[in-house]
């Protein structure tokens, strides 16, 4: 069994048993049709995985790993925000007249900021620290910038990173504020952990653990059929993960240099109803 399957398994029948209705509150998403998303949430769910290990993704149905790797690199590689430079439709709900997501995720990344040390964006700053200072305990991103919140399309969800180096092994912690559990939780892992893997690569350093702390893990009242369709589902175990070993420079990667080898998994899942 896939330790990720497990994990999402367990957070899903805690959520489904001992989740908090949104039912009689006032939510601000909305199913296509008008009608109001309701959820079912858990606070605070606080979930580990050692990537030393092995790599944390589901097999309960497949996930597209070159999609998946493709957002990630036009967030924290292109510190992007317009949709046309994303291989994938994923952001076009939320994109503005300009074509863009707002002064969103990627903008944010690529904003500089002054350092004793010089100007950098919080990107290249977590990759100086890395080979510079990796035993800083000061390695942080954030995305969530008060002062920005007005111009965002949508605010951000993965919004932190923290990375913190013991022992030679890259740890790091993604802080999340709000997680559909259905569309996100496979997709939001696997590129972190991937994240992981690229920076420690190009730092000289061994991965560790990658914790995923979720303040609202929430299933919506329309997915709950699709969760308890998918906790029947039969496990299999983790693929391995290869990452191109010539790479040295995280700027160099693209979306191919990660690849899952023997990958063996369940079936896509189709046509989910997503809240805007």
């Amino acid at each position: 069994m896939s330790r990720a399957d497990e994990i999402f398994k367990d957070n899903c029948r805690q959520i489904l048993r001992e989740g908090n209705s949104s039912v009689g509150q006032e939510v601000r998403a909305r199913w296509e049709d008008g009608t109001p998303a309701h959820t079912l949430k858990s606070f605070g769910l606080v979930n580990r995985y050692d990537l030393a290990a092995e790599f944390p993704v589901q097999t309960i149905r497949r996930v597209f790993l070159r999609k998946a790797v493709d957002e990630l690199l036009w967030i924290w590689q292109k510190k992007s925000n317009r949709v046309s430079e994303l291989d994938s439709s994923i952001w076009d709900s939320w994109a503005g007249e300009d074509g863009t997501i707002g002064l969103a995720y990627g903008y944010q990344l690529g904003v500089k900021h002054r350092y004793a040390e010089g100007e950098f964006d919080q990107v290249d700053r977590v990759l100086y620290d890395l080979k510079h200072n990796p035993y800083s305990r000061r390695i942080i991103t954030n995305m969530y910038v008060h002062a920005d919140l007005h111009a965002m399309n949508l605010y951000p969800c993965a919004y932190s990173m923290t990375f913190n180096v013991t022992s030679g092994r890259l740890n790091a912690l993604l802080q999340q504020r709000s997680q559909d559990m259905l569309v996100a939780n496979h997709w939001n892992v696997t590129q972190y952990a991937v994240l992981t893997h690229m920076l420690a690569q190009v730092s000289g350093l061994a991965v560790g653990e990658f914790v995923h702390v979720i303040a609202d893990a929430h299933i919506y009242d329309r997915h709950i059929p699709i969760v308890e369709e998918l906790l029947e589902r039969p496990e299999y175990p983790a693929p391995k993960f290869v990452l191109n070993p010539e790479v040295e420079d995280f700027y160099d990667f693209v979306p191919t240099d990660a690849q899952l080898i023997d990958y063996k998994c369940g079936k896509i899942v189709r046509d989910i109803p997503v809240a805007i």
